[in-house]
């Protein structure tokens, strides 16, 4: 009995090392979450539920082998990760700080995507590549960038700082920072020069396209009246 109980207490010591030193190495990235989210009650919650922690938590120590050219390694522990949250981050990859994954099922991550600091991408995003050539093939994303829904960001293209990709956009050219980008192809509209809403309003996301019929319905409406 006494013996059961020692190993319990063992178990329980190693348990509380491990959270103490995820809550330490990633204090950066559990913040981020907590910010961004408002479903996040405690760092307690980040740390245990949130599949996004987990597959950068796996993406960190994988990146490590990659760099050190344990690419068979490096790959192994990505598969688990994507096993095990459903997102899928190539180890080759280079991620910046404070960076959220919300939800995350069915995020890619392409081997040569390079990620600035306090990013945030939404389920089904993908950073992925155009073609078999190697070499940089994927996409560099500024700082404060947010990539919505189900968007594909695709080749070696740049985003810029403190721009927004709405929900299923398909993006295939460079965008500049303070841009929003909506449809398919990527419609770049500016909103005033000014760094995107970082309350995440995605309900009044500007779209070029709309914005010109209703000018033009205005316009007819004026010629009728007169």
């Amino acid at each position: 009995m006494i013996l059961i109980l020692q190993i319990l207490m063992l178990i329980l010591i190693l348990a509380l090392g491990k959270f103490i030193m995820i809550f330490i190495i990633f204090y950066a990235d559990i913040r981020a979450a907590q910010k961004r989210d408002p479903a996040a009650k405690s760092a307690l919650e980040v740390i245990l539920l949130y599949p996004g922690l987990h597959a950068l938590i796996y993406y960190r120590i994988a990146h490590v082998f990659y760099r050190m050219h344990l690419f068979f390694f490096a790959r192994l522990i990505s598969q688990l990760s994507r096993f095990f949250t459903g997102i899928e981050i190539h180890p080759g990859a280079s991620i910046g700080k404070r960076f959220f994954i919300d939800h995350g099922l069915g995020v890619v991550i392409g081997e040569t995507s390079v990620i600035g600091d306090d990013v945030l991408l939404y389920q089904g995003a993908t950073l992925g590549g155009t073609g078999i050539a190697k070499g940089k093939r994927h996409p560099t994303l500024g700082n404060h960038v947010v990539v919505g829904a189900g968007a594909k960001v695709l080749g070696n293209i740049t985003i810029g700082d403190n721009s927004y990709i709405g929900a299923n956009a398909v993006v295939i050219k460079d965008v500049g920072p303070n841009s929003t980008v909506v449809g398919v192809p990527g419609r770049i509209t500016k909103q005033d020069g000014r760094k995107m809403d970082t309350s995440l309003d995605h309900v009044h996301i500007l779209d070029p396209i709309m914005q010109s019929m209703e000018e033009l319905q205005a316009r007819i409406k004026n010629l009728e009246n007169k």
